[in-house]
């Protein structure tokens, strides 16, 4: 191993005025320098490479740095790397719109623009509440979420998310309060949710959910069929529904989108992440024209009056469109089916070893699930020793690689898993 001191100059100096993310700056040790990327490869200042096991919080599906994106990115660059988008239009978002809108389940055909993933679901969280208050529904103010729901890190997703259980859980007695139960843990237990909305629907704008894995509240699957009983209670009792696949959008479960894979259409649908194939950061909240129609208005008080500065930047609505071009011409579901089954049958040997409570996997999604009050932090440098990155956090070790990994990088990532975790003390 190539001795990673002196760190390099760039590294020594801007380190100490650094705040990292989801970090205990005092007691985490100090962030890899990295100093390029390439196809599933992040290159260390030290020379090291470390295969990518979870794609950069899951946005890097296509790999780093193809060409296609690269291209389209850079040519972009060239014409307009930024125009404001509150009264002016440029091509590359409204191509993507107008593409998003396709692969969308039907009727989903209005799309807006956002920063990020999180930016998204207040967007969302924003469009149905005011919905209901252009509907003179005023008392229907309140959400349905979920256990071990996680949405995202601005307030109104941390308010959403599981009060008591996410990392944000500091919060609980500062933010809105929303409705909170378990998701059915099968289809026969969708009585108990019937009989919870039978009660409050009257003050719910939504729920929102993670269809089919609940990220990073801890990697938690759930069934196509539990999720289509979901939707079709949201419907009976006049609830919006709000699916959020900034993680499980793009093939990533194994459909194109999660909420495919139940046959639902959602009335509000979140999208981040693999959308620009992780090059820049974006979002999109989609809706139906019924939604969209509530907003229409003589009234510029019923307008949606939200506009983030850098919304359909087109610098990343170059990188999206990139990024759709991909997935059209490399249908990922053979690819997603054949991960799972790598994964599945290499990390199903951790089922016997001591602390693992659980193995599963979906799509490109690979789990082993330990005991709770493990010391998940010193698992992440032995994943270093192996020569991969992976980030466990919470009771979870998981992958979420890129979607183009091949098999021989994809069995060293799951190789990496089994020694770490048969060498835990």
């Amino acid at each position: 191993m190539i001795d990673p001191d002196p760190p390099p100059e760039w590294y020594a100096r801007g380190l100490p005025h650094a705040w990292l993310p989801y970090c205990q700056m005092k007691l985490a040790p100090p962030p890899l320098p990295v100093v390029r990327t390439h196809g599933c490869r992040i290159v260390l200042a030290d020379g090291r490479e470390l295969i990518d096991g979870i794609a950069s919080w899951w946005s890097a599906c296509h790999g780093y740095n193809h060409p296609h994106i690269r291209a389209a990115v850079e040519r972009q660059l060239a014409a307009m790397p930024h125009v404001m988008f509150g009264g002016l239009a440029h091509e590359p978002a409204l191509r993507l719109a107008a593409r998003l809108a396709a692969m969308a389940p039907p009727g989903l055909s209005r799309v807006f623009f956002a920063d990020s993933g999180s930016i998204a679901v207040e967007v969302a969280l924003k469009i149905a509440l005011q919905f209901r208050l252009n509907r003179g529904q005023s008392e229907r103010t309140r959400f349905l979420c979920f256990t071990d729901g996680y949405h995202g890190d601005t307030l109104g997703a941390m308010a959403v998310s599981d009060p008591a259980r996410s990392m944000h859980r500091a919060f609980a007695g500062c933010l809105p309060r929303h409705h909170v139960v378990d998701i059915p843990a099968d289809p026969s237990r969708l009585a108990d949710l019937d009989r919870f909305l039978a009660r409050h629907a009257h003050e719910i704008a939504a729920m929102i959910v993670e269809p089919l894995v609940q990220g990073a509240g801890g990697m938690r699957f759930h069934s196509p069929e539990v999720l289509a009983g979901m939707h079709r209670l949201a419907r009976e009792h006049d609830v919006l529904f709000i699916a959020d696949e900034i993680a499980t959008g793009f093939w990533r479960t194994g459909d194109r989108l999660a909420c495919e894979t139940a046959g639902i259409r959602p009335d509000i649908l979140c999208l981040g992440k693999a959308l620009t194939g992780g090059t820049i950061t974006m979002g999109a909240t989609l809706a139906t024209e019924d939604i969209f129609t509530a907003f229409l208005s003589d009234d510029w008080d019923a307008a949606l009056m939200h506009g983030p500065t850098f919304m359909a930047n087109p610098l990343a609505c170059a990188a999206a469109n990139a990024s759709l071009d991909l997935f059209e011409r490399e249908p990922k579901a053979d690819r997603v089916r054949q991960i799972e089954a790598r994964l599945r049958e290499g990390l199903e040997p951790c089922r016997t070893l001591p602390g693992v409570v659980d193995v599963r996997a979906r799509g490109a999604i690979g789990v082993v699930q330990l005991e709770e009050g493990t010391d998940i932090y010193s698992l992440r440098p032995r994943f270093v020793d192996e020569g991969v990155w992976i980030r466990p956090f919470k009771d979870v070790v998981y992958l979420m690689p890129p979607l183009v990994i091949d098999d021989h990088d994809l069995d060293i990532l799951v190789s990496a898993v089994r020694t770490v975790l048969a060498a835990r003390r």
